[in-house]
């Protein structure tokens, strides 16, 4: 078991190292951010002034050491454009993107799941077979596409819900519905999936001969088997559920942490961009430690293949 988790950390280590180092260079290749303060232009001084201030005159291995050594002492940065402090920047901005993104992974569980049990159970009925239709499409449309084609049904032509914002619990409705819905298709579909498997399993048929109820046959059987592996897909939709949240907070205008990520990129504010990238990779190695960790419970063979 200690050494199933010392691989993982270790793991986890090496891609949090590598993305705080693609973070840094790519973040500076995309250009100086003077052009974006300073439209009209500014002096050639001025320029020099800010590049000895934020340490841009030295060189990218002196950058990058400045850098780590402000991060493991907690300095963090501040926000070139408004002096903040970046994680004050996220701190305030993260309920808004938990609250929606805590929303859709309820509702795409709760019925996600049922949907693809029913779907496999009864798999021959019209209701599973639209089941089938709903996930293709759900899966296959990107959260922007969603998300503007909800826009204008429920706000622009029947005016029934609000666009923008999270001012109110309506305000939520739309936002939550583009992040779950292709989280919805994906969890019915690979539940429906696993429980056939299940069902073709030699002791299912072998319960099913001796006269087990159906319903207790998909209880301690077929439903047990089927979430084991369950588990690993909802781990990668949490993951996915991370970056959805950047389109739909930029669609929907939502005040959370993807909206300021995105800002980040077009005014190339170095520090908030970076805290940012390191930030979601930070969330997504946490989510796959969790999951390792659920899954070994769940199945203890999984110990002894790592």
């Amino acid at each position: 078991m200690l050494h199933f988790f010392s691989i993982r950390i270790l793991r986890a280590f090496v891609a949090l190292t590598l993305v705080l180092i693609i973070a840094f260079i790519t973040v500076r290749f995309s250009g100086e951010p003077f052009e974006r303060m300073f439209p009209e232009g500014t002096t050639v001084e001025h320029e020099q002034m800010l590049r000895a201030e934020w340490n841009l005159d030295k060189s990218l291995p002196e950058q990058f050491a400045i850098y780590l050594g402000n991060l493991f002492s907690g300095n963090f940065g501040q926000s070139l454009y408004t002096k903040e402090e970046v994680w004050q920047i996220y701190a305030e901005r993260m309920p808004a993107t938990l609250a929606v993104s805590g929303w859709a992974l309820l509702v795409a569980i709760l019925v996600g799941i049922p949907l693809g049990a029913i779907s496999a159970l009864w798999r021959q009925s019209a209701v599973a077979r639209g089941a089938m239709w709903f996930a293709f499409l759900g899966y296959a449309i990107p959260h922007y596409v969603l998300g503007i084609g909800l826009i204008l049904l429920f706000g622009l032509y029947w005016k029934a819900l609000p666009t923008s914002g999270l001012e109110s619990a309506a305000h939520y409705v739309l936002p939550v519905l583009t992040l779950a819905i292709p989280m919805i298709a994906a969890l019915a579909r690979y539940m429906r999936a696993t429980m056939l498997d299940a069902i073709a399993q030699p002791h299912v048929m072998t319960a099913l001969s001796k006269g087990i109820s159906e319903r207790r046959l998909a209880q301690m059987h077929i439903l047990r088997n089927a979430m084991v592996p369950l588990l690993t897909v909802l781990g990668l939709e949490i993951a996915g559920l991370v970056n959805g949240s950047i389109f739909v907070e930029t669609v929907f205008a939502l005040p959370g942490v993807g909206r300021v990520l995105v800002n980040s990129v077009l005014d190339r504010n170095y520090p908030v961009l970076q805290f940012g990238v390191i930030t979601y990779a930070l969330i997504i190695v946490l989510i796959t430690l969790i999951v390792d960790t659920l899954y070994t419970i769940a199945d203890p063979r999984v110990r002894l293949e790592a």
